[in-house]
């Protein structure tokens, strides 16, 4: 049986709202945020602790996502921007060679899980007072569910694309075989949106089209992987008791997580280019993923060794 999913994409970048255009990742994240918001509000319900906790639970998870991604994207995939360009670093604007707005357009997924775990702790210290192994079992929820629509918003964004293939889950991904500045040059149109839409609409400009290869869609791989875990997760708190095995969940979707990610980088162009093949054959995303998934089996080994489970006071 074979998948008729052989496609052209070429997306419009957002929502045009009149004055501001809406960008599709953007709202990703705006859909990823409420959600989880919203998943919170039912565990904390179920676990008897105060709503009032809830809004800096999100504050301090919102900040440690943003600015762990940031950074970890710097550090393990574009460390020259520290010397290059350092204000790019913070800001969502290019420096080098010309002042540009660019948004936040290098985020990691591993900085994001780093920077989380520490607002956790901090968040827990401060607000919620429970151990802070209690808090990640349950926060990996909405996390999870996030995941996904981060990984939607790649797709949109034309990030993150995988190897070149023939079987018919290829994908043609326009607008990351040329950039802005390239389609404005092989169409003469200046208006990047309007260059985009004639690459593919004008058949004079076919023979670009027909120049792209296809690509495994490695966005959609992943966020259909992480749908699963998801699921799998949502399941094991809400109707079963190892939910009261302090570290479970939290290992459980360490494991599951970042496996899904190790496999999935199998299919996906390499991120890093030269890294392809980096540490025993493995390339940048993979050899990050490891330390996560041995921690989880750590966890995961722990929490089913306890004899008696862990009390909290009340919140």
């Amino acid at each position: 049986m074979h998948l008729p999913f052989k496609m052209t994409w070429n997306p419009s970048t957002g929502l045009d709202l009149g004055f501001f255009t809406l960008h599709y990742y953007s709202l990703m994240f705006v859909i990823a945020f409420s959600l989880g918001w919203y998943v919170m509000k039912r565990v904390y319900k179920k676990e008897g602790v105060e709503e009032e906790k809830l809004d800096p639970l999100f504050i301090y998870s919102v900040l440690a996502i943003l600015i762990g991604a940031r950074l970890g994207h710097v550090f393990f995939y574009q460390t020259e921007l520290l010397w290059e360009d350092p204000l790019s670093v913070i800001l969502p604007f290019r420096f080098v060679p010309d002042i540009e707005y660019t948004g936040f357009q290098g985020l990691a997924s591993h900085g994001a899980a780093i920077g989380m775990i520490i607002a956790m702790y901090l968040y827990n210290k401060k607000v919620l007072k429970k151990s802070v192994l209690w808090l990640l079992d349950r926060v990996i929820l909405p996390v999870s569910l996030g995941a996904i629509f981060v990984r939607i918003g790649n797709f949109f964004n034309s990030e993150m694309v995988g190897k070149i293939t023939d079987s018919n889950l290829g994908i043609k991904f326009v607008q990351d075989q040329y950039n802005k500045y390239e389609v404005q040059r092989l169409t003469g149109i200046p208006n990047e949106q309007k260059a985009y839409q004639a690459l593919t609409d004008d058949p004079q400009f076919a023979s670009y089209i027909a120049e792209i290869p296809y690509r495994f869609p490695g966005q959609l791989m992943e966020a259909t992987g992480y749908i699963f875990v998801f699921l799998i997760l949502m399941f094991v708190y809400w109707k079963t008791d190892l939910r009261k095995k302090e570290g479970f969940l939290f290992g459980f979707f360490l494991i599951l997580l970042w496996s899904v990610r190790f496999v999935v980088e199998f299919f996906k162009r390499a991120q890093v280019e030269g890294r392809e093949d980096w540490i025993f054959g493995f390339n940048t995303g993979q050899i990050l993923s490891i330390p996560f998934i041995l921690v989880g089996i750590f966890f995961v080994v722990r929490a089913l060794n306890q004899k008696k489970q862990p009390k909290y006071p009340k919140s």
